[in-house]
């Protein structure tokens, strides 16, 4: 579903991956050492979901600059 401006909606998968950090929180908010084989394949999942969403936002953001690249970091 497109937003209102014809642009790409955002709206479910930021849900979800808000959803997914919060899940991500209260585990470590309870975690024992060691923290068990199959959460950890999910955390480094969800880090690489985080970070492949991270990448798609900054294309969609660059699209509204004159050249639709988004500018690197100074950091």
């Amino acid at each position: 579903m497109a937003s209102p401006a014809g642009g790409p909606a955002l709206e479910q998968t930021l849900s979800e991956w808000l959803k997914a950090r919060a899940e991500t929180h209260r585990h470590l908010d309870g975690a024992v050492t060691p923290v068990d084989a199959g959460w950890a394949q999910r955390l480094a999942d969800l880090l690489a979901t985080e970070q492949s969403w991270q990448v798609q936002y900054t294309e969609l953001v660059a699209l509204g600059t004159p050249e639709h690249r988004f500018p690197s970091s100074n950091r």
